[in-house]
């Protein structure tokens, strides 16, 4: 597992490459911790992780039917989704006090959510993709149903229909952890033998097929600092 770390804008930036979920649950934690106690703004964090199906607080029976990987119950908000080696996985560690004081806004969880998932959309600009996020979206929030017919959030990052990011947090102190899982490159296996968020797996899209090359990595590592930072 490599880690590196560097720092922009008064937060720090960690990259764990690829790491086992648990351990970077247990990581996330920890960091939690650090940021709680020492005040810190936040910390983000890049990964991937090998497959693996999660299990938000908000899954239903039906969302995972034949998936044939590990599965992890965590503490998310959130249905059932997928991680894997396609994705880049952003966990923005985040002292939401911090960015109370820096937005002049409330602790808001949903605010957060919001903005992490404008760094994504303006990331996919720079590739002159057009994406929406829909975490404050109440036009468009509930307008589709799952495979029970009960009605979905639509929180995430969209592309002409279609699911290009998927985003679940915690909070615990105060601060933030899970984050966000970008669908990065082409992979015919991802999604199977479950309902992604309670969506149809046909729902799920890639950077790869929408820009019809593989984007690169050290670029959007670099693009997605930057704009989280700024935000």
């Amino acid at each position: 597992m490599n880690t590196e770390s560097i720092t922009t804008q008064n937060l720090e930036i960690q990259d764990w490459g690829m790491i086992d979920y648990f351990e970077s649950n247990k990581r996330q934690l920890e960091l939690v911790e650090k940021v709680h106690h020492e005040n810190l703004p936040g910390i983000i964090v890049f990964c991937t992780h090998p497959e693996v199906v999660t299990l938000g607080r908000a899954t239903e029976a039906g969302d995972v039917f034949s998936w044939d990987g590990p599965i992890a119950e965590i503490s998310r908000g959130g249905r059932a989704t997928y991680h894997g080696p396609s994705q880049l996985v952003i966990y923005p560690i985040i002292n939401l006090k911090h960015e109370r004081l820096a937005t002049q806004q409330q602790q808001d969880v949903v605010g957060h959510l919001r903005r992490l998932e404008n760094a994504i959309v303006d990331w996919l600009k720079t590739l002159n993709i057009d994406a929406e996020g829909k975490s404050l979206d109440t036009k468009h929030r509930k307008s589709q149903v799952d495979h029970n017919g009960k009605s979905l959030e639509e929180t995430g990052v969209w592309v002409d229909g279609k699911k290009v990011a998927s985003l679940g947090i915690a909070v615990k102190k105060w601060v933030t952890y899970h984050g966000a899982a970008i669908n990065l490159l082409t992979d015919n296996t991802a999604f199977r033998g479950m309902h992604p968020c309670g969506f149809s797996r046909s729902i799920m899209t890639d950077v790869q097929t929408l820009l019809g090359r593989p984007p690169q990595l050290d670029d959007t590592k670099r693009i997605l600092a930057e704009n989280l930072a700024k935000i």
